[in-house]
């Protein structure tokens, strides 16, 4: 029997391709596995409305890297960004790579984690005794080119939060302790996913986050029914469930796969990016990261489709999701922030 064998009766994940609705949530993971640098996603719903199991359920479909063998950073064997420092000293040295591949890795955040767990460690004793840099790595260092999910981001320590904005942002964690520092790549598609009624997030905390996917619990009866029997089914024969979905999993996995590939070849017209800056500009959107995740996601959801150029169609669909959560809130508003957004896109491009 294989790992995944033994791993897949352990804990079963319920299939991506058989959750039902929800399409802003399942659009805005798939763009951002395609292209990690829109820069995560923030997922805010009601109780009850499936938002880690479809985070969950990105595992299956995320496609193979190249790492190199038994590194803790999941080191890139051909991108210095994306090396541990003792890759690179022995890339210096000529020394022979063993690379091999696995699949993207997605690493939990549990809401009681230390710093200490988050970062990674330095032993001091062993620093100073024995003359090296011992460094325990920590779940930054885990999620290193793969997801960090972080459920309830709201109740999350302010502290912890401006860790991993901070590593998010820059792509490094940097660890020192007395006089000792140790840095390392951690480039990770930040999830957070959270319910509103405990609490806002801070508006800087939601600027970080690329995308913004709303979801609420569905209202049609028939298809209500359907996520209950479908849920059912799982819990009674998960395996057979997964088996039903075979094959529609293979088939986004390839679809990914060949999508990330297709990214580098994708052109946005320069008349459009200009209208998206428009369109920014026209709802007061602080700073230019609502322009450039708009250009990248619009840019991933034609390489989803496979084509190589964008059209309006394409922005209008991944706009909501880019801006909605950098709009100033207006207490006295009763429009929608995403219908907002899509206003003023019709009126700028004609639409």
């Amino acid at each position: 029997m294989t790992n995944t064998t033994i791993l897949e009766q352990s804990r079963p994940i319920f299939p991506f391709t058989a959750i039902v609705g929800q399409e802003e949530m399942k659009l805005s993971l798939i763009l951002n596995v395609i292209d990690p640098k829109i820069g995560g996603v923030m997922i805010m719903g009601d109780r009850g409305t499936g938002k880690s199991t479809t985070v969950r359920a990105l595992v299956d479909l995320l496609p193979e890297i190249q790492v190199v063998e038994n590194d803790p950073f999941n080191s890139d064997p051909k991108d210095p960004e994306l090396m541990s420092e003792e890759v690179r000293e022995r890339l210096k040295k000529n020394e022979k790579l063993v690379v091999t591949s696995k699949k993207i890795s997605m690493v939990d955040l549990p809401l009681g984690a230390t710093e200490d767990r988050v970062c990674g460690t330095i032993d001091i004793e062993k620093a100073l005794t024995e003359g090296i840099k011992a460094f325990e790595p920590g779940l930054l260092a885990k999620a290193n080119r793969g997801i960090l999910y972080v459920d309830e981001v709201n109740l999350l320590d302010d502290h912890l939060v401006d860790v991993l904005l901070d590593s998010a942002a820059s792509g490094w964690n940097t660890v020192e302790r007395e006089g000792i520092s140790i840095s390392h790549p951690a480039r990770f598609i930040l999830v957070g996913s959270g319910n509103p009624e405990e609490g806002e997030l801070r508006p800087q905390l939601l600027d970080r986050f690329g995308m913004h996917a709303q979801i609420g619990t569905v209202k049609d009866a028939n298809l209500r029914v359907k996520i209950v029997e479908e849920r059912a089914n799982f819990d009674e024969s998960p395996l057979d469930f997964r088996e039903n979905y075979n094959e529609s999993q293979k088939e986004l996995t390839k679809k990914l796969t060949q999508a990330r590939e297709l990214l580098k070849k994708v052109e946005i017209d320069y008349d459009f990016r200009i209208k998206i800056s428009q369109i920014c500009s026209e709802l007061n959107v602080d700073g230019l990261r609502g322009d450039i995740v708009t250009n990248r996601a619009s840019k991933a959801i034609a390489s989803f489709e496979g084509r190589t150029i964008v059209t309006p169609q394409d922005i209008f669909r991944i706009i909501p999701l880019c801006l909605r959560h950098r709009l100033r809130k207006d207490p006295l508003e009763s429009i929608d922030s995403g219908e907002k957004v899509r206003e003023v896109f019709k009126k700028v491009f004609g639409y």
